[in-house]
């Protein structure tokens, strides 16, 4: 028998509280306020705290079983079916589980995928063992015959439905949301997707098969709380819906599966897939049921993609799968890494698949359910994103259920008010987007996409109309501006260019011209750097040579109040527009007055900067 000790981990160490930690803290921050050095908020609202102690007592959340891997699901979204087939085989020889059917014009389409007809699904799926393969849907108002066509399709291949894992995403509510738009009534919908429902049961599929999807509203840049208001409401209205049709309410909540978006936000993303369980429990309990974990699926966000530089998008979409997973999705898509340049080739669609299997394999990140119970800041957070969820939902069903607050705008009026403090957040780089608003590399190589026309689909016109959820990407400003410079640069043969006048030594005016070089280049205006000028003289001939009409001075604060204003009127002088690194304090004044135009800084509006830049620097 072994006789070893139990290891205590920092026993060495004597022990300490939140007290004594705070009181190191206010040391470390001279005076600073606490709250506003490290606090945070969320987008609903939500403080964030710099630590938080052990949730003593917490339970994990039930979902995804212990050992139970998710489903590693491939995108299958080539309008051309042979194509399609193609790369689904590929996927599912290589290590994925599941498929994701994209139709032509759905939700998580991005200006691609494949037709509804009974023929194009067959071929798409054809020699795809469909009793061993998970198939997930996104269908579209477009082609709402599809998920007939495919139950045609498996039966066809004479394949017992019920042998079959095919998750029909019917989402009608959600469509209604993000196309602004009903063909008619909901009640007429309703009846409509019951049928559906009903055929299909009737052939032996098991369902689900309607879909909660939230991505709607995530791709117009929403909160997290409303993301899971948004599906809570739609789950509801179709548990309701099965109901009233004859399903007993046991079975209607089987029917019903779940769809969210999963970003960067590693913890908010985290605490986002736990507290949508929460959430259908106390439903579930509310209506008398037991609870039961329902399926919950999550595709990487739309939002968070890049089109520049679009390396880093393996990263943003790393974190996700890293905090789907660890939050309990039973299914996970990844859109690959150049989705947002087009529709992405054999390479990209390998590293989507890879990701997933790396953490699932390597880092067996699915052996232990709910991993993150028990650890204060998730719980925190999981509990008050829940808590926020369930007000916006009372609101919802306060309306009337998710059709008649679709069609009154309750939910889009505030996502929309979100999207403009998000927007205005990455304006400033408050949110910084690597690649695209921070660290720009104006000389990337082009990554390899197939040439391949996105998919045009006609408009989805009604006798309902309302304000519908449109699809943003933050990063698209910034690139917008990047692409003005790369339409100049073939144009003229050089893109627009800044002068960065530097001041001083070379060890002064390092740090800010390093920030304005990056500054600059964000909006695809290029920095004329050197290593510093002997006099003021060789700063405005070398001004002149450079062909631009846009110069920022680049010092410190004491070699500003010494040159800087000298320097402007003389830059002015030359004919330049002359913008300052850094904030004037009480320069201003005079340094307006010499010429300075503009002001550079930490925190100020990047976005409104450069777009006006572009008047002096000349656009195409």
């Amino acid at each position: 028998m072994s006789t070893a000790k139990p290891l205590a981990l920092a026993a060495e160490f004597p022990p300490t509280d939140a007290a004594e930690w705070r009181k190191l803290v206010d040391v470390a921050l001279k005076g600073a306020d606490f709250d506003k050095r490290l606090v945070t908020r969320t987008y609903d609202g939500l403080r964030v705290e710099p630590l938080y102690p052990r949730a003593a007592g917490a339970h994990a959340v039930p979902g995804r079983a212990a050992g139970e891997p998710w489903q590693v699901v491939q995108r299958v979204d080539h309008p051309d079916a042979v194509e399609a087939n193609n790369q689904a085989l590929t996927d599912l020889e290589n290590g994925a589980t599941g498929l994701s059917l994209i139709f032509a014009g759905s939700i998580g389409a991005y200006g691609y995928g494949l037709g509804g007809s009974e023929s194009t699904i067959a071929r798409a799926l054809q020699d795809v063992w469909l009793d061993a393969v998970a198939i997930e849907t996104d269908f579209s108002a477009q082609e709402k015959e599809a998920g007939l066509n495919l139950a045609k399709a498996v039966k066809a291949r004479g394949i017992d439905p019920a042998a079959t894992q095919i998750r029909f995403a019917h989402d009608p509510l959600g469509l209604m949301a993000r196309n602004g738009a009903a063909p008619r009534p909901w009640a007429e919908t309703a009846k409509m997707l019951a049928g559906f429902a009903a055929d299909l049961a009737g052939q032996g599929f098991k369902g689900p098969f309607a879909v909660a999807d939230g991505r709607a509203v995530h791709a117009a840049g929403g909160s997290e709380a409303q993301e899971l208001a948004f599906a809570l409401g739609n789950a509801v209205t179709y548990l309701r819906m099965f109901v009233d049709s004859g399903v007993p309410l046991d079975r209607a909540r089987e029917l019903i599966f779940f769809r969210l978006a999963a970003d960067a936000d590693e913890f908010m993303t985290i605490a986002k897939f736990r507290a949508l369980r929460k959430l259908w429990a106390r439903v579930e309990e509310a209506s008398g049921l037991t609870a039961k974990p329902a399926f919950v699926s999550a595709e990487t966000a739309w939002r968070m993609m890049t089109q520049r530089d679009p390396y880093v998008n393996m990263l943003r979409t790393t974190i996700a799968i890293t905090a789907a997973g660890v939050g309990g999705a039973d299914a996970i898509t990844v859109l690959p890494f150049t989705q947002a340049r087009g529709l992405p080739d054999a390479f990209a669609r390998r590293v989507a698949r890879n990701q997933q299997l790396i953490l699932l394999e390597e880092s067996n990140l699915y052996r232990v359910a709910d991993p993150a119970a028990g650890a204060g800041g998730i719980e925190t957070l999981t509990t008050q994103l829940a808590q926020t969820a369930w007000s916006l939902f009372q609101e919802i069903e306060k309306a009337g259920g998710a059709a008649d607050a679709i069609a009154q705008g309750v939910i889009q009026k505030k996502v929309v008010d979100t999207r403009k403090t998000r927007e205005a957040n990455v304006a400033r780089r408050k949110d910084p987007l690597t690649g695209a608003s921070e660290f720009p590399n104006l000389g990337e190589a082009e990554v390899k996409v197939l040439g391949v026309p996105r998919v045009n689909v006609a408009p989805i016109t009604g006798a309902i109309t309302f304000d519908a959820l449109a699809a943003m990407r933050l990063a698209a400003p910034f690139e917008a501006l990047r692409d003005k410079s790369d339409a100049l640069a073939r144009k003229t043969g050089s893109r627009p260019k800044v002068f960065l006048a530097t001041l001083g030594k070379l060890s002064e005016f390092t740090a800010r011209a390093t920030f304005a070089r990056n500054f600059y280049e964000a909006g695809g205006i290029e920095a004329v750097v050197t290593d510093g000028f002997k006099d003021r003289a060789e700063m405005l001939a070398a001004f002149k040579a450079s062909g631009t009409k846009l110069a920022c001075l680049c010092s410190t604060d004491k070699v500003y109040e010494a040159e800087a204003i000298d320097a402007a009127k003389e830059l002015a002088a030359a004919g330049a527009t002359v913008h300052l690194a850094g904030r004037p304090g009480e320069l201003e004044a005079a340094l307006k007055a010499a010429g300075v135009n503009t002001f550079v800084y930490v925190g100020c509006d990047v976005l409104s900067t450069l777009t006006a830049a572009y008047d002096i620097v000349g656009a195409p």
